[in-house]
């Protein structure tokens, strides 16, 4: 029998990425990415979303739906390690855990009213799949949620990577206007594993209904085809 305190599926996020492979490797990292929160019929009471509007960011729970195992292991390879070096998984943020719970924070943009849909959750810097089934939603609080002085591990070393993006401009014509300054983000973000590093490798993923194909070379990541 069903309780209050039994996990529920509450709403799934509608985003521009159609599988895994592209996806920031954290919220918050490509800003100008937007994708909706669209809940389930049992919650689209106006009610719950009272005060939302108030804040500038939320907290998303989310399932990795696409990464649930059978077994656990208690260590990961991180792919900005190289994919060669083992850490604890609750060292990580890996999807591969003994939950499937994943952990976002969003800056809310809107809450929109949408016939047959209710309140959607307009948010920005998402870094969920299309479809991603979300648990609950909970404010962020800046004087509690915000710790500056925080360290960051292993990851300390691997969080400023950039590349330069050439994007020849007829091939960014194909991609709608209001996308164009979000998959550049994404693009400079490097979407490779970091153990992958083959000049003549050419590598894509889906993006707002397109295939995007690119090649990187040193520093320099060059988009050439999109679908």
């Amino acid at each position: 029998m069903e309780t209050v305190s039994d996990l529920k599926i509450i709403a799934h996020i509608r985003s521009d990425f159609g599988e895994k492979f592209g996806i920031p490797r954290q919220s918050g990292l490509v800003d100008t990415l937007t994708a909706q929160i669209v809940f389930e019929p049992e919650y689209r009471d106006a009610n719950a979303f009272r005060g939302l509007e108030g804040y500038s960011h939320i907290w998303l729970l989310w399932k990795f739906s696409e990464c649930v195992l059978e077994k656990w292991e208690p260590t990961v390879l991180p792919p900005r390690l190289g994919g060669k070096t083992r850490m604890g998984v609750f060292a990580t943020r890996s999807p591969f855990r003994p939950n499937p719970i994943g952990l976002s924070s969003v800056r809310l943009l809107e809450v929109r009213q949408v016939p047959k849909l209710g309140p959607v959750l307009v948010v920005a810097g998402a870094d969920l799949m299309d479809g991603t089934p979300i648990y609950d939603i909970k404010p962020y609080l800046p004087f509690t949620d915000s710790h500056p002085d925080a360290t960051a591990g292993f990851a300390e070393t691997t969080g400023g990577h950039r590349l330069r993006v050439v994007f020849p401009n007829a091939l960014l014509a194909e991609i709608p206007e209001d996308r164009r300054a979000a998959l550049l983000g994404v693009l400079e973000q490097d979407p490779r594993p970091s153990y992958q590093n083959d000049p003549t490798r050419r590598y894509g993923f889906r993006f707002a209904g397109r295939d995007v194909r690119f090649f990187v070379e040193g520093d320099t990541l060059t988009v050439c085809e999109i679908i």
